[in-house]
């Protein structure tokens, strides 16, 4: 039996909330906290002028001693006060996964991650369009509510060559439109029967506590107990003071029984905790 460390976190493009400041820094020794040996990580900036410019997957990847790792960028651009982006003039190609040895190639983006101790055998990307409506939302850094349209989405896999044989994880950052993300979930699920199992599903769904497991636990018809449970049910948000659950860990072929510990990890950036779950594989 192997004991891995799995994370999902939410880190506001590193933003401090006490100062409002995004330090590379900072973001270096919290993510260097986390100390897990996959992690999936989303509103990850690259190249923009409120992070410092930085790479933050890179940064996060060096913290964590990892080399195996992929960035999405969702958006090419960078964030207008009102409208959401102000997105670049497309570019052929240009939308697309930066891997480690592409390091500074690009203009600015915002996407997710997946980083990885273990070897990875093959990468796979999905992607999502943006939901055509916008919603009023809680933005940090601005007075009351601020309506804010949604942004493309996506999902990156990775299968991974484990202690005990390959298994796919999934990173994933659902859209904040109801009904949107759902239906993300769903096309998720749908997609991953040719990927080699035990499978994890991790990211912010932007959707609480036992909704996720309500959409993709369903049993199949005719296809026996083939079903995604949580595995951990934990409040992640907001940091401060954790009363809600969007943050989460899925897990296929991954039953209850081998969960050893889960938590929520207030790192001192974002406006999420990190939800870390401790496995016993083998």
């Amino acid at each position: 039996m192997t004991t891995l460390r799995i994370a999902t976190f939410n880190l506001l493009h590193g933003m401090d909330l006490a100062d409002g400041e995004s330090d590379p820094d900072r973001l270096r020794a919290a993510l260097a906290d986390l100390d897990a040996d996959i992690v999936a990580l989303q509103e990850v900036d690259r190249h923009q002028e409120r992070s410092g410019g930085a790479d933050q997957a890179a940064i996060a990847a060096e913290a964590l001693g990892m080399s195996q790792w992929r960035f999405l960028a969702s958006v090419h651009g960078v964030p207008a006060p009102v409208s959401g982006w102000t997105e670049d003039e497309p570019v052929p190609g240009e939308r697309r996964v930066y891997a480690a040895d592409e390091r500074g190639e690009g203009g600015p983006g915002y996407g997710i991650a997946l980083l990885s101790r273990l070897p990875v055998s093959h990468w796979r990307v999905r992607r999502f369009p943006a939901a055509p409506l916008s919603l009023p939302l809680r933005v940090q850094g601005r007075p009351g509510l601020t309506r804010v349209p949604d942004e493309p989405r996506g999902v990156l896999a990775a299968v991974v060559e484990g202690p005990h044989g390959p298994f796919t994880v999934l990173a994933a950052h659902l859209s904040f439109v109801p009904g949107w993300n759902i239906s993300q979930l769903a096309r998720i699920r749908r997609s991953t029967a040719d990927l080699p199992g035990p499978q994890l599903l991790l990211g912010d769904f932007n959707l609480p506590g036992r909704i996720p497991q309500a959409v993709v636990g369903r049993r199949r018809r005719g296809a026996g107990a083939v079903r995604w449970r949580s595995l951990a049910r934990v409040p992640t948000y907001p940091s401060y003071h954790p009363r809600v659950q969007f943050d989460h860990v899925l897990g296929h072929g991954i039953g209850p029984e081998a969960v050893r510990r889960t938590e929520a990890v207030r790192l001192g950036v974002s406006d999420h905790c990190a939800l870390v779950v401790e496995l016993k594989v083998g």
